[in-house]
Formats: C-alpha cells, structure tokens, sequence
C-alpha cells in the first residue's frame, strides 16, 4: 500500500512539474553592455525584454576575472524562454570565456540564470577587448 502511494505521489509530482513547464513562455530581449578591464573587468548596460507584447527596461551590470584587458561595447539580442513573468529574467548569468575582438567581431551566446530562464543571444561586438576569463552579469527590471 505504501509504495503504491509513493509511486502515485511521485506521479504526480511529475505531472504538476510538466504542467509548470509547460506553460512556461518565451519573449525577446536586446541590450548593450560596455565593457572594460585591466586584469578585473567591469561592464554595464542597458536593454528592453518584450514578453507578450509588452516591453520592460533592463539594467545590466556584471564583473569579470582573469585575463582582461581593452573596453569593448557589444550590441546582443535573441530569444528569452523558459519564463512564466518578466522578473523571470532577472538574475545572475555567469560564464567563462575566451576571445579577442578588434574593431568590429561577431558573438554568441547561450546563458541561463538560477529561475531556468535561456537567453540565446547573437550580436557584434566593437573595441580593443582580450579575455580569457569568468564572468558574472545581473540582469535587473527597471
């Protein structure tokens, strides 16, 4: 009798977290983030998420360590899923990189935060930037 218990609540536990998924929405999301750095880098930016049809300000900030050196300024944007309300996409986003732009290079990127909110994004990035380093970014509604 016991186990038939746990295996039905384990059941169901499985059919509320699909459900959850399921409803789960996807919007997009553009920003800029300027970047700079000497060994420890700094960056912050702005940006807009549309989710259903409505837009929201972004404030975007974040902090580097490693190799860093030069500042860059990098236009991102793409899709945002895996959200069931704007501050969803609020959070911290961390990872670890290598590249080397100068002038004008191309970018992509897929992070996710600690709600499972995706952000894959694409863009360009313009400066003097070398890095090999890991990087945290807070994205924060306005």
């Amino acid at each position: 009798m016991r186990a038939r218990l746990r295996t039905a609540l384990i059941a169901l536990a499985a059919l509320a977290a699909t459900a959850t998924m399921a409803h789960a929405d996807s919007g997009t999301i553009r920003f800029k983030v300027l970047k700079g750095g000497w060994f420890i880098g700094a960056s912050g930016g702005s940006g807009v998420l549309t989710f259903r049809g409505r837009q929201y300000p972004l404030s975007i900030g974040g902090v580097s360590a490693g190799l860093v050196f030069g500042a860059s300024e990098t236009r991102l944007a793409g899709r945002v899923s895996n959200i069931n309300r704007p501050s969803d996409v609020a959070g911290v986003y961390g990872a670890g990189g290598a590249g080397a732009a100068l002038g004008r290079g191309v970018s992509a990127i897929v992070l996710t935060n600690e709600k499972g909110a995706v952000l894959e994004l694409s863009g360009r990035q313009t400066g003097l930037m070398v890095n090999a380093d890991f990087s945290g970014l807070a994205i924060s509604l306005q």
